[in-house]
C-alpha cells in the first residue's frame, strides 16, 4: 500500500506530488486526459494546440519568481513576448510582471513536476471512506484503491462533497464562490496579426490570445483563445453543454466587432466550459491537513485566483505535512 494518493494533477496536485516524491511513495489520478487541471493545452492538430485554461503565468513572490527563473533555465517555460493590447479602463495594467508561458504548452510545469511519478487519468474519484485511518477510494470506473493518506486539490464544490464529513475546520462551511469561464478555441484563415493577445473592457468577452504569437509551431491558419468574463460565463455555464455553439459564436462576434480584424473564414470552433474557473477572494489558511487522518486539501482557491496562488498552497501543505 502506497503512503500517498493525491487527487488532481493541477499545479497544486502537481506541487505536492513532487515535493513528497522525495520522501514517500504515491499515486496521482485525474478525471482528466493529461496534466495540467485548468492549464490545460488542447491540441487542433498533431503539432498545433491551444492554452484552453491558464493564459500566461505572472510571478510576483519571491519564492514563485525563483521556481520560475529555474524552469526558464531549464526551457520548461519562456517569456511571452510581442503587442499585447490592454483595452480594459476599469483596470490598471501589470507592466512590472513578465508574461510567461510554457514551452509546449501552460501544462509543462504540471508535466515537469509529474515527470517520474506514476499517474491515472481518465479516472474521477467519487467517494471517499476512512476505517482504522486507511482511506478506501472508490472511482467511477468501479475500482476500489487503498491508500495512507489522501491529498484532494480538486475545486471547492468538489472537495465538500467528497470530504466534509472528515473535514472539521471552519472553511468547510464558508461559502465560496468559484466563477466560470467559457473558453472557444477558434481556427481562421491566416491575416498574421502583429498581436500576440487583447485584454477587452466588455461585459462579455475578456481576452484573447493568438496562440501562433508564442512561436511553438508554424501554421498555415490562424490560432486564437477567446475567453469570456467571469460575469458573463456565470449566468450561461450551467447551459453551455446545449448551447455550444451559439455561446462560441458570441465570442467570436464580439472578437471581432471589438478588434476590428479582418472576418477571414472560421474553419473551427470548440467551447470549452470552465465551472469552476477561479475564487477572488482568498481564505484565511493556506491549506488544510489533519495529521490524525492524514487527510489534506491544497488548491488555488485557498490563495487567490492565480497559478501561483495553486502553488504557494501546496507548498504550505508540505511544510504542514513536514511537522
Amino acid at each position: 500500500m502506497k503512503d500517498f494518493c493525491i487527487i488532481g494533477s493541477g499545479i497544486s496536485g502537481s506541487t505536492i506530488a513532487h515535493i513528497l516524491s522525495k520522501k514517500y511513495s504515491l499515486d496521482v489520478y485525474d478525471k482528466a486526459r493529461g496534466a495540467g487541471g485548468r492549464s490545460s493545452n488542447k491540441k487542433f492538430n498533431q503539432s498545433e494546440s491551444f492554452d484552453h485554461g491558464l493564459q500566461y503565468i505572472s510571478p510576483k513572490s519571491t519564492q514563485f519568481k525563483r521556481f520560475i527563473n529555474n524552469l526558464i533555465t531549464k526551457k520548461i517555460v519562456k517569456k511571452w513576448p510581442g503587442k499585447h493590447i490592454f483595452l480594459n479602463k476599469d483596470k490598471k495594467e501589470d507592466k512590472k510582471h513578465a508574461k510567461i508561458i510554457g514551452n509546449k504548452g501552460n501544462n509543462s510545469v504540471s508535466k515537469y513536476l509529474l515527470k517520474n511519478i506514476n499517474c491515472i487519468f481518465n479516472t474521477e474519484l467519487i467517494k471517499i471512506s476512512n476505517k482504522d485511518k486507511i482511506w478506501e477510494l472508490n472511482f467511477s470506473d468501479g475500482t476500489k484503491k487503498f491508500y495512507k493518506s489522501l491529498i484532494l486539490t480538486c475545486p471547492f464544490p468538489q472537495l465538500k462533497k467528497l470530504s466534509k464529513k472528515y473535514i472539521k475546520h471552519s472553511f468547510i462551511n464558508k461559502k465560496v464562490k468559484m466563477d466560470a469561464n467559457i473558453t472557444v478555441m477558434m481556427v481562421t484563415k491566416k491575416v498574421k496579426p502583429n498581436i500576440s493577445s487583447y485584454f477587452f473592457s466588455d461585459e462579455i468577452l475578456g481576452w484573447a490570445a493568438y496562440e501562433n504569437s508564442k512561436k511553438r509551431f508554424k501554421s498555415d491558419y490562424d490560432l486564437w483563445t477567446l475567453q469570456s468574463t467571469y460575469k458573463w460565463a456565470n449566468k450561461v455555464i450551467n447551459k453551455n453543454k446545449i448551447n455550444k455553439l451559439d455561446n462560441a459564436k458570441i465570442l467570436i462576434n464580439k472578437f471581432f466587432e471589438l478588434t476590428n480584424l479582418k472576418k477571414n473564414k472560421v474553419v473551427h470552433i470548440q467551447n470549452h466550459g470552465w465551472k469552476y474557473s477561479s475564487n477572488s477572494k482568498p481564505l484565511n489558511i493556506k491549506s488544510y491537513w489533519n495529521s490524525s487522518i492524514r487527510l489534506g486539501a491544497c488548491a488555488d482557491w485557498f490563495v487567490g485566483s492565480r497559478l501561483e496562488s495553486g502553488w504557494l498552497s501546496a507548498k504550505d501543505l508540505s511544510l504542514k505535512i513536514k511537522k
